[in-house]
């Protein structure tokens, strides 16, 4: 009986002796890398360009006394421009992110000026506008930006030469003017590292904007004293809307930020 008792010891003794062997003998495995965390923070430059429509709201007055002749009605046009500008955003709440930006654009934005009872017709230009504003984004992804801004929009409109409805010179014009007003707007902004291209600190952004500029009175005026002739005003104000796509290059982005082991 001993010795059954002392070879079933010696079987234990041996099989815990080799599981103990095969728990040490165990692969290493690393730890999954942390999800990269992308930095908004920082200045931006961009440049781009652009299509948009201008509609205007038109009356004709009397240059004097300012009685109005007509009822208001739409008139409206279409265009190109280009655009530059900077910026520069803060990112907060892991996902937020906040900026700052001035703009410029400068192209060739028709829109149409008719007086009905001179049956003359003129296209007047949006030759250049400016705008300040604000922006507030969500992170829909590390690396992609939808955003809403808005802010203070200043424009030029250029002069403008009426012709008849053959299209002969009228002989008369009205002046260019400048005037305030406030856009809202919004977009996407992505970074170009796709399809295994890596381009650091490049983005692409795609905008709405919709302008909104102040009435002005324009007095028709003739070609050749350059005073009001035949003492009609056309009265109107300017709605614009814009959609462009820049390239946006971030100066403080250099790629994804990943825990170190």
């Amino acid at each position: 009986m001993k010795k059954i008792l002392l070879a079933l010891t010696a079987v234990a003794a041996m099989t815990g002796s080799a599981s103990a062997a095969d728990l040490a003998a165990r692969p290493y495995v690393k730890a999954p890398m942390p999800a990269p965390v992308y930095n908004w923070t920082g200045f931006y430059v961009f440049g781009g360009g652009g299509g948009g429509l201008s509609n205007s709201d038109q009356f004709i007055q009397t240059t004097t006394g300012a009685v109005p002749l007509t009822i208001t009605q739409r008139q409206g046009g279409s265009g190109w421009f280009g655009t530059v500008g900077l910026g520069y955003d803060w990112q907060f709440s892991g996902t937020w992110v906040a900026g700052v930006f001035a703009d410029g654009q400068f192209g060739s934005i028709r829109a149409t000026v008719q007086d009905p009872f001179a049956q003359i017709t003129a296209n007047q230009k949006l030759e250049d506008s400016w705008a300040a504003g604000v922006r507030l984004g969500w992170l829909v992804a590390p690396n992609v930006l939808s955003y809403v801004n808005g802010g203070y929009s200043g424009a030029h409109f250029g002069s403008a030469n009426f012709t008849t409805l053959t299209g002969a010179d009228a002989g008369i014009h009205v002046n260019g003017f400048n005037r305030n007003g406030w856009f809202i707007g919004g977009g996407v902004e992505n970074s170009l590292n796709i399809f295994g291209i890596t381009s650091p600190g490049w983005f692409m952004k795609t905008e709405y904007r919709s302008a909104f500029y102040n009435t002005k009175t324009e007095t028709e005026l003739s070609n050749i004293t350059n005073l009001p002739t035949p003492g009609r005003d056309i009265r109107a104000n300017s709605w614009n809307q814009t959609i462009s796509t820049s390239l946006v290059y971030r100066f403080n982005w250099t790629g994804p930020v990943v825990a170190k082991y």
